[in-house]
C-alpha cells in the first residue's frame, strides 16, 4: 500500500539514495540486465569488502518483527518476538546526510522501487553513459539522451522519505540517509516485515 508524502518527506525521498557505483546494472549498457552476485542483487555489485556478518535463522520463527539499526556498528538486527533471527551490515546516511536516530514503523513496502530524482543518464542510441550522477531535479536530459532511475529494491519506508533497500555497500556510512542492505538480506527483511513493523534507530 502507498502511502501519500508531504513535501518535505518528497525532499528527503529523493535524497536518500547517493547512485551506485560503475559495475550496477543501470549504470550499464542499455542491453539487458547484467546479474550481480546475490548479495548485490540485480542490479547493484556485491559489497566492497565481504560480508562475514550478515546471517538470517528467523524462517520458520514465529512472534512480532522489530528491526533495530545500530549506525555505529553499521549492523541492522532483526528480530521475531524478542529473539534475535537475523543481523545484517548496512551503509546508513553518511554524516552530512545522516539517518536520523528515533523510533519509528514501516509505513511502506515498495519490492520495485526507484529514486524519483538520482540516476544516470546516456545516450539514447550508443547507451554510452553521459552522467553516472545524475540528479534530474538539476541535471537536465538533452534530446537524444535518456534518463534512468536508480533501483532501490525491497525498499522499506520508516521515516518520511528514508527507508531500508537493497544497494551498494562501501563498508562506511555513505548513503543520503536510507539504510543500504546487500540484496539478500533486504530480501528476507522485506518478507519477513508489515505495515507497522517498529524500526528502532540508534
Amino acid at each position: 500500500m502507498k502511502y501519500l508524502l508531504t513535501l518535505s518527506s518528497c525532499a528527503l525521498l529523493v535524497s536518500c539514495f547517493n547512485s551506485s557505483p560503475p559495475g550496477s546494472d543501470y549504470l550499464a549498457g542499455i542491453g539487458g540486465p547484467i546479474h550481480q552476485q546475490a548479495s548485490g542483487g540485480p542490479h547493484h555489485p556485491a559489497p566492497a569488502i565481504p560480508d562475514d556478518v550478515s546471517y538470517w535463522d528467523g524462517d520458520g520463527v514465529q512472534g512480532s518483527p522489530l528491526i533495530r539499526i545500530n549506525r555505529r556498528e553499521q549492523k541492522a538486527y532483526f528480530y521475531k518476538g524478542g529473539t534475535l533471527v537475523g543481523v545484517s551490515k548496512i551503509s546508513s546516511g553518511k554524516e552530512d546526510t545522516g539517518t536520523p536516530a528515533g523510533t519509528y514503523k514501516i509505513t511502506e513496502k515498495d519490492e520495485d522501487h526507484k529514486s524519483s530524482a538520482y540516476g544516470v543518464i546516456k545516450d539514447k542510441a550508443t547507451g554510452q553513459m553521459i552522467n553516472d550522477n545524475a540528479d534530474n531535479r538539476i541535471d537536465k536530459v538533452k534530446p537524444g539522451q535518456v534518463f534512468y532511475n536508480a533501483p532501490m529494491p525491497n525498499f522499506m519506508r520508516f521515516n518520511g522519505g528514508i527507508g531500508m533497500h537493497t544497494g551498494y555497500l562501501p563498508g562506511y556510512a555513505a548513503s543520503h540517509g536510507c539504510v543500504r542492505m546487500p540484496h539478500h538480506m533486504s530480501t528476507k527483511f522485506f518478507q519477513n516485515v508489515q505495515i507497522g513493523t517498529p524500526v528502532i534507530v540508534e
